[in-house]
This record gives structure tokens, sequence and C-alpha cells, in this order.
């Protein structure tokens, strides 16, 4: 146990430093949730009309929060994709560490850059009117909530990357990661699409983490006649997280050890 997480922290730290020498992917987290909120908020915000007359802004907030979590498929998917076809996971094969430690360190990497990442959109969300309203508690453990997700959706991402094994496929891919927070409740309410597409945008795990995060932050409560993962949002999270999290994290450290086969 020792030994894997001594090398787990490794690999994190050897994330951190790559980073520092290409801080491209920091930029972008710091600064695509803020154009997001800009882009939704002031040119989709005056067309969108919400139960009881609340503000478009402060719904919208929790739901990038959510969507902003997502984007832990992406980034694990790229970077695993990409030491694999650099050659870097044949180098980590030759090392007498753990497999478990190779996605952990990564994982745990994309989730503290994520943490970084909330700052910059929730002070942009308070500047355009976003509060909140719940208290620090419940707040607080919205961001625990969030980052629950963003580990949840990172070891999706690096199984997806060891699958494809190839930068070119994982990009691809990583265009169609977009559509899970369209196909959602964090942009918009679910109330109003056709019967089909709400039953898919309730049961979809960011719903049910958008409206977690609209509750624990007191901006609003579910519709009342949500499906029970948006109707009991923080029960639906934690079991979509431990459900997902069962699935994946063997899944990846299996598709890592065949790949180092």
């Amino acid at each position: 146990m020792t030994a894997t997480l001594s090398d787990s922290r490794a690999m994190l730290v050897r994330n951190v430093q790559r980073m520092r020498r290409a801080p491209g992917l920091f930029l972008i987290t710091m600064t695509m949730p803020v154009t997001l909120l800009l882009f939704f908020g002031y040119v989709f915000g005056s067309a969108v009309a919400l139960d009881g007359g609340g503000d478009y802004r402060a719904y919208l907030v929790p739901g990038l929060f959510a969507a902003t979590a997502v984007g832990g498929v992406l980034t694990s998917m790229l970077s695993s994709a990409q030491d694999h076809q650099r050659g870097v996971m044949d180098r980590f094969r030759t090392l007498p560490m753990s497999r478990f430690a190779i996605p952990a360190g990564q994982t745990a990497f994309d989730v503290l850059l994520a943490a970084a990442g909330l700052v910059p959109l929730a002070l942009c969300g308070y500047a355009v009117g976003w509060r909140i309203e719940g208290g620090a508690g419940p707040a607080a453990g919205a961001f625990a909530l969030l980052l629950l997700f963003r580990l949840v959706t990172a070891w999706f991402g690096h199984w997806l990357g060891l699958l494809l094994k190839k930068e070119e496929a994982a990009g691809q891919l990583g265009g169609a990661t977009f559509m899970l927070p369209l196909l959602s409740n964090a942009y918009v309410p679910t109330e109003g699409m056709p019967g089909w597409l709400r039953t898919a945008a309730d049961w979809n795990p960011v719903s049910a983490v958008g409206a977690a995060c609209r509750d624990l932050f007191g901006n609003a409560r579910p519709a009342a006649d949500a499906a029970w993962p948006v109707a009991h949002p923080l029960a639906a999270s934690l079991g979509w997280a431990a459900v997902l999290l069962a699935v994946f994290v063997p899944l990846t450290v299996r598709r890592y050890g065949r790949s180092a086969g």
C-alpha cells in the first residue's frame, strides 16, 4: 500500500511538472468555463424561461460546475492516449511500479486541476449574480461532490484513452463528450423536452449532479414531476459515482495491464 501511494504521488508530481512545461491545459481549464458562462448566460439567457421566474444565470452556474466536472473524460482520455502513442507507457512498463499507481496518479492530478478550475468559475458566477444561499456546509458538500464526479469521469476517460491508444482517435471522440452536458439539465431545464428525451436527460448522471449542486447551493429545487434521479439528486449522484467507479477503476487497471503485456 505504501509503495502504491508513493508511486501514485510520483505520477501526480510528473503530471504537475508536465503542465508547468506546457501550461495550455491549465489555461483552458481556467478560462473555458468562464467563457461558457458568459456565452450561455448572456446570449441564450434571455430565451430561457424558468418555472417561478428564477434568474437563469443563478440556475446556469451550478449546471456549469457539473458540466466542467465532465471535462475529466476529455482531459484524461487525451492524456492516456498521448502517453500510449508516444511510448511513455512502455517506459512505465519497465519500472517497478504498481499498475494501479499510473492511472491513480493521473486521475489525482485531474481532480487537482479541476479544483483550481472551480475558483474562476465561482468568482465569475458571483459577478453575474449567482449566490450560495444554502449555507457554507452544504456548499462545501457541493464542491466535494463535484470533485468526486470529476474523479469518476477521469477514470472513465483514462479507460477510453487506453482503449483508443491514438491521440487522433481520442481527439475525435473528445468532441462527442460535449454532448453529455447538453443532454442533461446543465444548461436548460428538462421540463420542456419531449418525453423520451426528458427521460434520457433526467437519467444522465450529469443531471443528478447538476440538480444536487443547485439543491446544496440553495439555488433551486427539482421540479415536482422530475424523475427519481433528479428528485433525489444527492442519493442518485453518489449512487452513480459508486457504480461508475466500481466499473471503470478495475477496467482501467486491467486495460493498462493488457497494454503493458
